[in-house]
Formats: structure tokens, sequence, C-alpha cells
């Protein structure tokens, strides 16, 4: 009977699982232990890991994955303002109706590939966000978005005879979820995530996936039919767009057409390709790195500068403030495109392909170290 799980994925999974729950931890000195923070982190690789299973294992770049996101984030704000706060009915609402916009965007995208399907999910992408933006107003909102108010049905609620006092926000079972609540709720997804992503790179359909992306013209040349596989990635990965946005909605209820802009699209596509497209734990990494840049360096202002240099001679403190404000505060993106240029200069496949040169790097020395350990000699 063959294995569950084999003992390295075992392993990768449960070291990742104590990761990502210890995150409050081990972030805390480098500043970013903070709930809403960390709930990001969780958000956005949600959202990267699903597009590595369609970018990393099939080869397909997606340049319109932000419209899934927003539809997923537009699902959960109707589920709470339709049926209840209760943030499960949004996840499965979010999830199914990401899901099926994903179905209908890649069945017409994948008429095409290379370049030209690139170019057909940006188009898609930017029709959405303009028919959010300015067209579909009585279900988005418009510019203004759509928010939460105290005269929502909430049908399951009221039939419950649920209330509020104030304004309304998410839960789970009753208990909101604000705080490191919110950081938990949306690590568990992450995790579950990230173990159905585990399980596809590892199974047939994943195998496939991987010969799709190896060469695809000479499978079809095979006379194997592609396209149902690489729709099925499209879609999964596209779900997977959804359940982060529903997440982002439930931790900060409110949609906006900002988020299907191409821009987020292309952040996630960094996020990959940063942290190693085509492996399990690098689009995490990627994500992670990006937010952490996002939110912490853009907070960094002359003050806090000046404090960290001033163990140093005052003139050289003020050469090093002026020169590092350059890349920090409103020039981060400055800092996270001279880390991502060293990246693929130095390593094509990402901080993952880093990580492996030093674990080859110290199997090396290891092995190098026990052939040379000197044989002691039998006494005579």
């Amino acid at each position: 009977m063959p294995k569950f799980m084999s003992r390295n994925d075992l392993l990768l999974f449960a070291g990742f699982s104590l990761v990502v729950l210890a995150m409050p931890i081990w972030l805390a000195p480098f500043g970013a232990g903070y709930p809403d923070l960390l709930q990001r982190f969780m958000i956005f690789g949600i959202f990267a890991v699903g597009f590595n299973i369609l970018f990393g294992l099939t080869g397909y770049l997606s340049f319109g994955h932000a419209a899934f996101f927003g539809v997923g984030s537009y699902a959960a704000v109707w589920s709470f303002k339709l049926l209840t706060l209760d943030a499960i009915p949004a996840m499965i609402f979010a999830v199914v109706i990401s899901g099926l916009f994903a179905l209908v965007i890649g069945f017409l995208c994948l008429r095409r590939s290379g370049i030209y399907f690139s170019i057909l999910t940006l188009a898609f992408a930017q029709m959405s966000y303009n028919l959010a933006y300015s067209v579909l107003t009585p279900i988005t909102n418009g510019e203004t978005g759509l928010q939460l108010t105290l005269n929502d049905p909430r049908v399951l609620d009221a039939a419950v005879g649920q209330g509020f006092v104030g304004q309304p926000v998410p839960n789970l079972l009753g208990q909101q979820l604000s705080g490191y609540a919110g950081f938990y709720f949306c690590a568990s997804f992450l995790i579950l995530g990230f173990f159905i992503a585990q399980r596809i790179a590892g199974s047939p359909f994943g195998m496939m996936l991987k010969a799709i992306k190896s060469n695809q013209t000479r499978m079809q040349f095979t006379g194997f039919n592609t396209r149902p596989y690489a729709l099925s990635a499209f879609v999964i990965s596209g779900m997977y767009a959804g359940l982060a946005g529903a997440l982002l909605a439930v931790t900060d209820p409110l949609a906006g057409a900002e988020r299907m802009q191409w821009t987020a699209s292309g952040e996630v596509v960094l996020m990959t390709i940063l942290g190693g497209v085509g492996t399990l734990v690098g689009p995490v990494i990627g994500a992670w790195i990006i937010k952490y840049f996002e939110n912490i360096l853009s907070a960094l202002n002359d003050n806090i500068l000046a404090r960290f240099w001033s163990f140093l001679p005052e003139g050289v403190a003020d050469v090093l403030v002026k020169v590092t404000s350059k890349f920090v505060g409103d020039g981060w993106h400055l800092t996270l495109g001279l880390a991502f240029v060293i990246v693929v200069i130095f390593l094509p496949g990402g901080i993952m392909e880093g990580v492996r040169r030093v674990a080859a790097l110290f199997r090396r020395s290891g092995s190098s170290g026990a052939k040379t350990a000197p044989q002691t000699q039998p006494a005579e």
C-alpha cells in the first residue's frame, strides 16, 4: 500500500507549519510581529501558492490573477451583507464564485499559449477592473468600494435573532477575527493551502502539469489533450486567489476595485519569481519579503535612521542617513527592485536556489571532512 506522504514531504509540511504558527515570536525582533502585517503575510502567501500551481507547474504566466482576488473579496463581502457575518460561508461562497469565474476566463484564455495567453489574462483582468470601477456600480459600489452597514439584511443572522451594536465585523462562531485570532484563522488556511499544493505537486495530476511545462507540443503530437489539465490548474489557481481575497475581506471588510488592478497581478508574479518558481516554499517566502518591504521599509524615516546610525561619528552618520533614506520610506520600491535584480542575476531560480546552493555546500564540506578524517592505525 503506498504511503500517504513521504518522509521528506512530511518533514517539509511539519517544518512549514511550525514556522508559520510561530511567526508572532520569531518576527517580533524584526518589527513585524503585529497581527495586521502577519495576516497579510498569510493572505498573500495563499495568493502566491495558488499562482505557483499555474505558473510554476504548467508554465502559463498569467497577468490577470488579481481579477480572481478581487472577485473573492466582493463575494465575501456580499456574503457578509446578505447571509451572515460568519466567515466560513463567506469563504465557501468566495471560492466557488472565483472558481466559476476562473473557469470561464481560463476556457477563453487557454486557447492561446505563451505571451498571447499572458496578454489575454491581462486584458480580462483590466476589463474586470473597469467593470467593477465604473460599470457594475450597483454590485461593486464603484470607486467607494463595498462596505458593511447596519442596514444589511443578513438573513441567516436575523433568523437566529443575532443583533449587532456598532459597526458589524466578521466573526467565526461568534468570535471576532481581530488581532492574533485573525492571524491564526488566516494561518490555518495557508497551512491547508500549502498541504493541498504539496499533494497536487506530488500527484499524477501534478506530474502531468509538469510535463505540460516541459514540452506541451510533444505531448500534443502524441495525441494527448493537455487543455483539460491546464484548465484545471487555472481554476484551482483562481480558487486560491479567491480564497485570499475573501480572507482580506475578513480582516478588512471592504472590497474595492483597486484589488483587481494589473499592479496586483504583477505583484504576485514578483513574489513567485523572487522566492522560486515551481518550488513549494519559495512563493510564500517571496510574498513575505515583499509585504515586509512594503509595510516596514516604507515606514522608516530620517529620524528612525538617525537613531539607527547614532553609534557612528556625527558626520559619517549624517552621510549614511542621507544615502539610506533613498531606499526606505517612499523609496522602498528601489530596495525591492535592487533585491529583485540581484536575485534574478545571481539566483535565477529565486531565493530557494540560494538555499539549495548553501545546503549543497554544507553537504560537500561534510562529506569531504569525513573522507579526509585520519584513520587510526592498529596497535602493533
